[in-house]
């Protein structure tokens, strides 16, 4: 019978071991640090290839793998690319290196009539001039050499005669006839092995990062300190778990060693386990400093790019896009393939800067004027691109739904999009929200052919004069334009719908009205079709409803069609633009310096954006064309009252005409209370600190209004 009862003595051996594995890394490092080339002349080798060769030895070679093992095809596949990668990467230091693996694995496997901590320094002894990372793959890989052949002959195929005649000559037939009572002796072994190897990983990846940023590593100076102490305490187990399976045919002390032996390589395992835990932390410090610093470079270059002049717009487009020489970074949304960054290759392009959902009016609308404007591709004005690229919330992680719901968003699209969302760099990110002012709402940011951004934000001057006219899309060519327009109906509605340009050559005049009060429209519309009789004047009238109820908009448009009480506007979306423009108008002026007190068509459009943030209805009256406009409006119940006292004002119609005798009149039915509610959204551009009331010139009182609106 064996006798399995640990003597007090052997029990001292073990303490002593254990004792020394936690209190002598001082004077045990001050040896290896002695023997290791402290001169600045330690050789580096990139390790990677020869770490992946390894790991893959390791694991076909332990236990747990022995019992699944790879299809023949599946494991020369793997063999394959780990040889083509081994190769390709060391060429002519293979020879070198096997030379080096063969002295290292003798070192390793010769421990009789010497302690681990002898073996251990013998390596460190063949591997003296090598930097620690070196060292450490070197060692793992003469190990992996000593640990493979024994499992080579430990488990042979059955067809292998060699394998099983050296394993009964090594005493190892009942492993071969009956695993089972055999792989409780392999689990500390294979549980240390499994700690060695992803220690081994982390002082590669360490030393990868630490050689990129030398200087500037936050928490790279503590943990390089430690590096050493990691490499020794791995090599010292690969030391002992090589001891220990050497030892497996002593069979006259087998369970008493065996019980000895688990225990200290459960405790290397422990010890090593909290320095993978400790290198672990100190790598995650280190990738978030080298992502910040990364993004802090890549942030100064867009800064720098495009405060150079460039030759071109590729640099500039490249550092926004992640667009590597053989990445295909863009969708074409026209042909629905992919594409090179290089179709933009100078090219006025409008960069489509929106969340990953965009409000399908705002899509709707812009792909209505993309179109229009591409129909004849030889006219200058044709000559441009249009990139989306989505900004997503990085604080929430990427998922399915995320994924289907940018694909069909980018399938819709006929334009050019990024293929995905993590194409656009990070530091590009902040610096569109930073210095381009993004802020959830749609923009589009236009850059010409070198590169150069021509307008911060050309969205809102596409929406009010369209990209035909508005092209190329510069601050200067928008200045140019408001230079050209007066206030009235056309600068007003001429974009809406195709009919209000027909009114207004056909001289008719036009009534804009809206709010959401079905009984104000029918008591409105009703006075104002007897006044267009009476004053035997031709009066189209076109509902343009509110900017925030679509559902009370959809259904008034309804009871108006029904009831022929005016036109309406074709669809949601085109009710939706209206707001949209003035809107726009407002931003564009806000933007070129303008305010309401010096600027009449600023004032005219407050007034507007005033009757929207308003609960009552307005009408507009407007006729002709550029200076000859003509145009009044007025609140719900004021107009109302106008156009019944027409008896009062009819008169002045023939010296003044109709617009010029309501005008007139209106003054008389305003009383000094009123209440003005002036809605601007604020998420684009900037919003001003004063701004004048339409009806008074008072300064309006300011405040902040956060609205959910689901209609």
């Amino acid at each position: 019978m064996v006798n399995t009862t640990i003597s007090a003595q052997m029990q001292q051996s073990l303490s002593n071991r254990l004792m020394s594995a936690s209190l002598i890394d001082n004077p045990i490092m001050n040896q290896i640090h002695s023997i290791h080339a402290s001169d600045g002349c330690s050789r580096h080798i990139d390790m990677k290839p020869l770490l992946r060769f390894t790991e893959n030895i390791l694991q076909n070679a332990l236990p747990t793998t022995i019992d699944t093992p790879a299809t023949p095809q599946e494991a020369q596949t793997q063999l394959n690319e780990l040889l083509e990668d081994y190769d390709g990467h060391y060429d002519f230091l293979k020879l070198y290196l096997a030379q080096i693996i063969k002295r290292t694995s003798c070192k390793i496997s010769c421990t009789c009539g010497q302690s681990a901590y002898a073996a251990t320094l013998e390596v460190f002894k063949t591997l003296s001039s090598f930097t620690w990372e070196t060292k450490v793959v070197l060692a793992l890989a003469a190990f992996s050499v000593t640990y493979g052949k024994f499992w080579l002959v430990a488990q042979p195929s059955p067809t292998n005669l060699l394998a099983k005649s050296i394993a009964i000559l090594e005493q190892l037939p009942d492993m071969l006839a009956d695993k089972e009572p055999w792989k409780p002796k392999f689990e500390a072994p294979s549980n240390l092995i499994k700690t060695i190897l992803e220690v081994t990983k982390c002082v590669v990846e360490f030393w990868e990062l630490l050689s990129e940023y030398m200087t500037d590593g936050r928490g790279m100076p503590t943990a390089a300190a430690h590096i050493p102490t990691a490499v020794y305490w791995t090599i010292h187990g690969m030391v002992v778990c090589t001891k220990r399976t050497m030892c497996l045919t002593d069979m006259g002390q087998e369970d008493i060693d065996q019980t000895m032996e688990d225990w200290y390589l459960s405790s290397l395992d422990h010890k090593l386990s909290q320095i993978h835990d400790y290198l672990k932390e100190q790598l995650a410090v280190c990738r978030q400093h080298i992502r910040e610093r990364r993004e802090i470079e890549a942030y100064k270059m867009i800064e720098h790019l495009l405060k150079t002049p460039q030759i071109d717009n590729m640099k500039i487009l490249g550092a926004l896009i992640c667009a590597k020489a053989e990445q295909l970074p863009l969708f074409d949304g026209l042909n629905k393939k992919r594409a090179r960054l290089d179709v933009l290759w100078k090219k006025n392009v409008l960069l489509f800067i929106s969340e990953l959902e965009v409000p399908y009016q705002e899509l709707s609308i812009l792909e209505k004027m993309y179109l229009e404007s591409r129909q004849d591709p030889t006219k200058e004005e044709s000559q441009y691109e249009v990139v989306w690229l989505p900004v997503v919330d990085g604080s929430t992680p990427w998922n399915e739904e995320k994924d289907r719901h940018f694909e069909t968003q980018k399938a819709s699209m006929t334009w050019y999009s990024v293929f995905h969302p993590s194409l656009l760099e990070t530091a590009a990110i902040k610096y569109i929200k930073e210095v381009w002012g993004f802020n959830k709402k749609p923009m589009l940011v236009a850059l010409d052919p070198m590169g150069r951004v021509v307008n911060p934000n050309a969205i809102h001057m596409i929406y009010i004069w369209g990209p035909t006219v508005a092209f190329p899309f510069s601050k200067s060519r928008e200045e140019g334009l408001w230079k050209e327009v007066t206030w009235g109906i056309e600068l007003l509605a001429a974009a809406i719908h195709p009919m209000i340009v027909d009114w207004i050559s056909e001289g008719k005049y036009i009534c804009l009205y809206g709010g959401d009060d079905i009984e104000w429209i029918r008591r409105f519309t009703d006075v104002a079709k007897s006044v267009e009789s009476a004053a035997d004047i031709k009066l189209e009238m076109l509902y343009v409803g509110k900017s925030n109820l679509r559902e009370k908009v959809r259904k008034n448009n309804d009871s108006i069609a029904q009831e022929n009480l005016s036109h309406v506007l074709p669809d949601l979306s085109s009710a939706w633009f209206f707001w949209a423009r003035l809107e726009s108008m407002w931003h564009s002026k806000v933007q070129h310096g303008e305010n309401a007190e010096r600027d009449p068509i600023m004032q005219e459009i407050v007034s507007m954006l005033s009757f929207d943030g308003g609960d009552h209805g307005w009408a507009v009256f407007g006729r002709g064309w550029g200076d000859m406009s003509q145009m009044t409006k007025a609140k719900g119940d004021t107009i109302v009252y106008c156009l019944r006292d027409y008896h009062v004002w009819e008169n002045n119609i023939a010296t003044k005409g109709f617009v010029g005798a309501v005008n007139d009149y209106l003054p008389q039915l305003h009383t000094p209370h009123h209440c003005n509610r002036l809605v601007l959204p604020g998420t684009t551009g900037r919003t001003p600190d004063r701004v004048a009331c339409a009806e008074c010139g008072r300064p309006m009182e300011k405040f902040i209004m956060y609205r959910c609106c689901t209609d």
